[in-house]
């Protein structure tokens, strides 16, 4: 399996503006809410929704935000109807790309991705002509202080496949067993990072430096939209 190309703008997490964090806890609100609404309010029996809170939790996210957002999917809170779409796209040097997130108003996120899209060198693919050239998997971060016997670790723990990038191991699940190796490796007192269920690429392609920069600022501009949760391309990092 190739690298894990999922944008993230989030680098340093200490460093974000308050401006950055409010539009951060908008959209964790919003994950939180459906994972919530699709299979009930208990962390304990709804994994999707314990990974969300945690992902929650490690943006600093305030207790009462996430028992509003959990609240609001449950029906116990008025809020906006919300709904999930995927939209699948082509970038500069036709780099395949997922766009994942959630929204009160379908069409209207649809014209601003065309819009965002059309800005920066993309446009918006037909339905499944991207999405086959990605495999839907767990992925658990971690970033270790030793490195020592950590691949070794991750297999025994049930890891399907593994792979360092920026000093990170990426441990990849099947999507059934992302909860429970996640446990298996926190059981060997091996600190996770993160861990989410991501599209993944089955094969990576390179760019030229300008391509590369393109699709950069295409990234970066889908990111800046408020109903946008996930950003996933098959451009080799």
């Amino acid at each position: 399996m190739s690298g894990h190309s999922h944008f993230s703008s989030i680098k340093h997490k200490k460093a974000i503006t308050d401006a950055k964090r409010g539009k951060i806890f908008s959209k964790l609100a919003k994950q939180i809410s459906i994972v919530a609404k699709e299979k009930g309010g208990d962390s304990e029996a709804n994994s999707s929704l314990k990974m969300a809170i945690e992902k929650a939790k490690s943006f600093n996210m305030p207790k009462e935000n996430i028992e509003r957002a959990i609240k609001r999917g449950t029906g116990d809170v008025e809020g906006a109807k919300l709904e999930e779409f995927i939209f699948e796209a082509y970038g500069s040097g036709k780099i395949a790309i997922i766009i994942q997130g959630i929204t009160d108003n379908k069409n209207r996120a649809l014209g601003e991705i065309k819009q965002i899209l059309a800005k920066n060198n993309g446009k918006l693919a037909a339905q499944g002509s991207v999405k086959w050239l990605f495999e839907r998997k767990g992925v658990i971060v971690i970033n270790p202080k030793s490195k020592e016997n950590l691949e070794l670790k991750a297999i025994e723990a049930g890891a399907e496949d593994i792979h360092w990038h920026n000093a990170a191991l990426y441990v990849y699940t099947k999507i059934e067993d992302s909860e429970k190796v996640k446990k298996n490796l926190e059981n060997q007192e091996i600190k996770i990072e993160s861990a989410s269920l991501d599209w993944v690429a089955k094969d990576e392609i390179e760019l030229d430096e300008k391509n590369k920069q393109s699709s950069q600022k295409l990234f970066e501009a889908l990111d800046e939209n408020d109903d946008i949760q996930e950003i996933y391309s098959n451009l080799k990092q």
